[in-house]
C-alpha cells in the first residue's frame, strides 16, 4: 500500500475531543492535515500518510479555543484604574489615557501582547471592537490567528472616527480590503444602544447586510445601560434594537447581563448569538447573566474575555472554568453549565456565533486545522477519569503544549514560535511608564 502525503501528522493523542454535533471522541488516535485543512482522524492513521509528524502521546486534542469578545490591545491598560466603579473606572482612567495615547502603534504593541497571550493559551480565533483596526490585521497577518474585526462606532468623537459616519465609512474600506481573508474577517461594531442613535445602529446593520458581515455590538451589560435605554426610548435594549431592526442570525451581543424572559425570548425567536464574558462582568460588578436560561431558550452562547483592562487576562480555559462554577453557584444546581456545554461554549458554540461553523470549532474532516494539544502529564491533571471535566475544571491555559492554525505550527512545547517575547515585554515597559505618568503614579 502506498502512503499519501500529508502536511502534519499528530500521532498517539491520547484523547481527540472533536465537539462535533455527535461530541464524537477518540483515543489514542491520529489526525492528518494537509493544506491547512483536516483530512483524516482516527486510528492508526499515521500508517496510511506520511509527512511531518508531531507525537500527541500525553495530550488531550481540541478545537482551537474561540474568544467571541475581545478588545485586544487593551493589554497596554491592564491593571489600570481597577477596583472603582464602571462609571469611575471609564470616566477617570480608561477614557483618558485612550483619548491621549491610543494610535496606530499603541494598537499594534497591545494586539502583540494580546495576541501572544491567546495563543500560548489555546486561542485560535478572537473577535475584537477597538480603534486602528488595520494595526490588529497587521498584527495578524504577521502572526496567522484569526481576528473577527469590527471599530467601535460611536455618536461621539473617538480614537477610530470624529463621526460615526466616518467610521461606517471606514468599516466599508476595511471590509473591502480584507473580503475574503481566512484570517483577517471583517465586521461592523456599533458599541451600544446607548451610545449610538437608531439611525446610526440601522446604518450599521445596513452595512451588515450588504457585505454579509457580523454585527458586534454590546447589549444589556449593565444596569445603567438598561435604565439610559429605556428612560431615552421607552424599551427595554433588546426591544428597543428590535424596533430599529438590528437583530437577526448576524447579530453577535456582547455581555447581555440583563435581559427579561421576554428579551430571551427575542433572542432566540431572531437568532441573535450571545458573548458571554464572566469574569470582566464580575470584576466590574456588572452582574451575571443568565446564561442557563438562555441556553435553555436555544440561544447561541459563546465566551470571551472582554478586555484585560477589565478581565485581567485572554485565557479562555479558565474563562470556561469560571463560567461553569458561576452558573452552578448562581443557581445552586450543580448540574447547570456542565463541562461539555462549558468547553462548547469555547469551540463549537462560539463558532456558530460568528457563523464560522462550516470553517472552525470542531476537529472534522474539510475544517481548518486550527487544533490545540493540552499537557495532562502535570500532577494537576492526574488522575484523569473524565477529559472534559480535566480541561474545564482543573486546567489552566499554560497547560497548552501546541497550537495550530490552519495547519501552521504557532506554539511547540509551550512556546510561541511567531513572536518575540522579549520584544513585547520591551513594549509593554514602554507604555506602561507612558500611561504611569498620566496620573502621576
Amino acid at each position: 500500500m502506498s502512503l499519501k502525503k500529508a502536511d502534519l501528522i499528530i500521532t498517539d493523542i491520547n484523547y481527540i475531543l472533536t465537539m462535533d454535533k455527535s461530541l464524537t471522541e477518540f483515543n489514542n488516535a491520529d489526525i492528518v492535515v494537509k493544506d491547512g485543512r483536516i483530512i483524516d482522524i482516527g486510528k492508526n492513521k499515521k500508517d496510511k500518510y506520511f509527512g511531518k509528524t508531531i507525537i500527541g502521546r500525553n495530550k488531550i486534542a481540541i478545537p482551537g479555543l474561540i474568544n467571541t469578545h475581545t478588545h485586544a490591545a487593551m493589554t497596554l491598560l491592564r491593571g489600570y484604574g481597577s477596583d472603582n466603579p464602571l462609571k469611575v473606572w471609564l470616566e477617570e482612567y480608561i477614557w483618558p489615557a485612550e483619548g491621549k495615547f491610543v494610535s496606530y502603534e499603541f494598537v499594534k504593541d497591545g494586539t502583540q501582547i494580546a495576541v501572544y497571550e491567546m495563543l500560548r493559551t489555546g486561542t485560535t480565533t478572537f473577535v475584537d471592537m477597538y480603534f486602528y483596526e488595520n494595526a490588529v490585521a497587521d498584527v495578524i497577518k504577521q502572526v496567522g490567528i484569526r481576528g473577527v474585526l469590527s471599530t467601535g462606532i460611536l455618536d461621539f468623537p473617538t480614537p477610530g472616527a470624529k463621526t460615526p459616519e466616518e467610521g461606517i465609512a471606514k468599516t466599508v474600506d476595511f471590509i473591502n480590503e480584507y473580503k475574503n481573508d481566512p484570517f483577517v474577517i471583517p465586521a461592523i461594531g456599533p458599541h451600544a444602544p446607548y451610545t449610538c442613535s437608531p439611525q446610526t445602529l440601522k446604518k450599521a446593520y445596513e452595512v451588515s447586510e450588504k457585505y454579509d458581515v457580523l454585527y458586534h455590538i454590546h447589549i444589556a451589560e449593565t444596569e445603567f445601560e438598561v435604565k439610559t435605554v429605556k428612560e431615552k426610548y421607552g424599551k427595554t435594549p433588546v426591544e428597543h434594537l428590535k424596533s430599529v431592526g438590528v437583530l437577526s442570525e448576524r447579530t453577535l451581543a456582547a455581555h447581555m447581563v440583563y435581559p427579561t424572559d421576554r428579551e430571551i425570548d427575542i433572542l432566540s425567536e431572531t437568532g441573535v448569538k450571545v458573548a458571554h464574558c464572566p469574569e470582566s462582568n464580575l470584576k466590574l460588578a456588572s452582574g451575571i447573566a443568565p446564561v442557563p436560561k438562555m441556553i435553555e431558550k436555544g440561544v447561541v452562547v459563546g465566551i470571551g474575555t472582554d478586555g484585560t483592562a477589565s478581565n485581567d487576562d485572554l485565557d479562555i480555559i479558565g474563562e470556561i472554568s469560571t463560567a461553569a462554577k458561576l452558573h452552578k453557584g448562581a443557581t445552586k444546581d450543580p448540574t447547570v453549565l456542565n463541562a461539555k456545554q462549558a468547553l462548547l461554549m469555547a469551540t463549537r458554540w462560539g463558532a456558530e456565533a460568528l457563523r464560522m461553523e462550516d470553517k472552525i470549532g470542531s476537529i472534522e474532516k474539510g475544517k481548518y486545522a486550527d487544533i490545540v494539544l493540552i499537557d495532562i502529564t502535570e500532577p494537576h491533571l492526574n488522575p484523569l477519569y473524565d477529559p472534559y471535566t480535566q480541561i474545564v475544571y482543573s486546567s489552566k491555559g499554560n497547560d497548552v503544549d501546541t497550537v495550530l492554525v490552519g495547519g501552521e505550527i504557532k506554539v511547540l512545547n509551550k512556546k510561541v514560535l511567531s513572536l518575540d517575547k522579549g520584544y513585547i515585554l520591551d513594549r509593554a515597559c514602554f507604555w506602561e511608564k507612558k500611561i504611569k505618568g498620566l496620573n502621576g503614579s
